[in-house]
């Protein structure tokens, strides 16, 4: 019947109810991952190829380069906090993404530009290691406000994108419907496939271009992917169902939690929880809001609900009362913040891959055959190309053979997947740093520690770093992925619309720790080496590179026993599932 196809709570482009059939589903989709994936090919290229840019043509030390290249991914990040509570509070999730990616549309013709433009770049010029006295101009001034100012505007606009897209595309699903939820469930998985397609054309084609028609050419290949990104996500407007905004943020619903129990501190709580505050169940459905049950967790946030007169209830001042509902929500997010905790180590890895690595890699010999050579900023086309090959295969094959042994929908656990990548993510620094050793002991061996790269580089093929890609690179399917499930499933539908903000996060914060980390190394061991620090200077044959991997698996480790630890004690939120006959309630972990 008619009014069974309206989807509650979802409009239209035009603002009426949203239908099943015509709205949404796989083809509603299609046209998200489409810009996702038009994203990534515009995006993914600027983190592995900003290093050199900034140390090779804008002239920053290598330690500075490295820093400003973490700083930008670190922001692009963080800002997804921010856009996600604007949407869900003010623009909602469809605006945000169509905003944003014209946002980074202009970041990226603005990058373009300066970089087509000589008297907005520093003099070309090439550092010689084993001449000190050659100083190449660093940019400065108005050169620097243009260049920093694209910089951020892209990391605006693929902020947006990446906050709103997951949730947006999950809107077009409905996860009560155990068909729709089960194409849920797989879109989080094509999402990192569109993601590696995209990646994929950025590190081929993309790279090319930079390599061989140079930088303004590839920024403007960029800029013409994310135009077509816009493009792409705006003629799927008529497919859509459009969350519509609760008006409020519920980061906010989850502050007042945290300011009323701190307001009512001094109260007692009551020994039986049912007189807790909460509105009746009749006006709950009419909220169209879960209902949670008490748990006896977190009881000091239990206080926000303490009823201290029958009269309070009638008109609440919701800084001053909360209900049961909103304080279990807030307890289920102060729950998820040991896994998001373990996962940061694992961005400061990735980090190092696109940034250090790349160094290594243009000391190496790139030669293929006599008549082609790699890019180094394309070394990653390799994990990359084994993923797109892998997802279908895990999505379509893995997963329901899994899920006949385990009984469990997604094969294996949220957690038990976060944890095989923290595993993965340990063993490729671990590679890494052998690799180091080995690369830096042919250096000594052919007396070229001190020989420029563009010029001569090592005996010793480029190849050898796709082993700590790809071990790096199935890691990124198992966490990452499972990370955005995770969040997803266990947050309330309150705060469907944030949870893939946890995910970015812990990215942002790995990125700047990342930064951080880089310069206390340095501090700490300036002393103890010729080169004032294990990552100091331009000559990446003198540094101690091995070290620092050697550190960063040896943290991993012990991070993943930490996690270990977080996993075993957290509870999945049992969620209510509604039957195709309508009838009952039915759990699922």
């Amino acid at each position: 019947m008619e009014n069974e196809e309206l989807i509650k709570g979802k409009v239209d482009w035009r603002g009426r109810t949203a239908r099943k059939g015509k709205h949404g589903g796989i083809r509603a989709s299609l046209f998200i991952l489409g810009t996702f994936a038009f994203e990534n090919m515009a995006t993914i290229v600027l983190g592995l190829t900003f290093l050199t840019y900034f140390n090779g043509v804008m002239h920053f030390n290598l330690a500075d380069a490295a820093n400003h290249v973490t700083n930008f991914l670190g922001t692009n990040y963080i800002l997804t906090v921010l856009i996600a509570v604007l949407a869900d509070t003010y623009t909602g999730r469809f605006l945000a993404v169509l905003l944003s990616a014209w946002i980074e549309f202009l970041g990226l013709g603005l990058l373009a530009f300066q970089a087509h433009h000589r008297k907005l770049k520093p003099p070309p010029c090439i550092p010689n290691p084993s001449d000190p006295s050659v100083q190449c101009e660093e940019v400065s001034g108005r050169n620097a406000a243009i260049l920093f100012l694209a910089v951020y505007l892209i990391a605006l606009g693929s902020a947006g994108v990446k906050s709103a897209v997951p949730s947006h595309g999950a809107d077009q699903f409905d996860e009560k419907e155990p068909k729709e939820a089960a194409q849920m469930s797989s879109f989080f998985n094509w999402l990192l496939l569109g993601l590696c397609v995209g990646a994929a054309a950025s590190l081929t084609l993309i790279v090319w271009i930079i390599q061989d028609k140079g930088w303004d050419k590839g920024f403007g290949v960029c800029t013409l992917a994310m135009f077509l990104g816009g493009i792409t996500f705006s003629a799927g407007l008529p497919f859509y169902r459009i969350y519509v905004i609760q008006g409020s943020s519920a980061i906010t619903r989850v502050v007042q939690v945290y300011v009323a129990a701190m307001r009512n501190r001094n109260l007692q709580l009551p020994a039986d929880s049912s007189v807790l505050y909460e509105i009746s169940k009749d006006r709950e459905a009419a909220n169209e809001t879960d209902f949670l049950p008490h748990t006896s967790k977190y009881r000091f946030l239990d206080k926000a609900a303490i009823q201290t007169s029958p009269e309070q209830s009638q008109n609440p001042n919701p800084w001053k009362l909360c209900t049961v509902t909103q304080v279990e929500n807030a307890k289920i997010l102060l729950s998820m913040i040991p896994v998001f905790l373990c996962t940061v180590i694992m961005t400061l890895c990735l980090a190092q891959l696109q940034t250090f690595s790349i160094q290594q890699g243009t000391t190496m010999d790139i030669t293929i055959t006599k008549s082609f050579s790699i890019p180094v900023p394309s070394l990653p086309i390799l994990p990359i190309t084994f993923l797109i090959i892998l997802i279908p295969v895990y999505d379509q094959i893995l997963v329901p053979f899994l899920r006949k042994l385990t009984g469990i929908p997604t094969g294996i656990t949220y957690l038990q997947r976060i944890g095989v990548g923290l595993v993965l993510s340990c063993l490729s620094m671990a590679t890494a740093s052998i690799l180091e050793v080995k690369r830096k002991k042919l250096a000594r061996e052919h007396n070229m520690v001190d020989a420029i790269p563009i010029l001569q580089p090592l005996p010793i093929s480029v190849f050898w770093l796709s082993i700590q890609y790809f071990i790096f690179g199935i890691a990124d399917m198992f966490t990452y992925v499972g990370l955005l499930e995770f969040f997803y499933s266990q947050a309330p539908r309150e705060l469907k619309s944030v949870s893939s903000c946890f995910l970015w996060s812990s990215m942002s914060l790995g990125y700047f720790l990342s930064s951080i980390m880089v310069r206390v190394v340095n501090a700490a061991t300036k002393g103890g080496t010729a080169s004032g620090g294990w990552l100091a200077g331009n000559n990446i044959n003198r540094n101690h590179l091995d070290l620092f991997y050697g550190l960063l698996s040896a943290m991993s480790f012990v991070n993943f026993l930490v996690y270990l630890v977080v996993a075993t004690r957290y509870k999945y939120r049992q969620q209510k599932v509604q039957p195709a006959d309508d009838e009952g309630d039915g759990e699922m972990q």
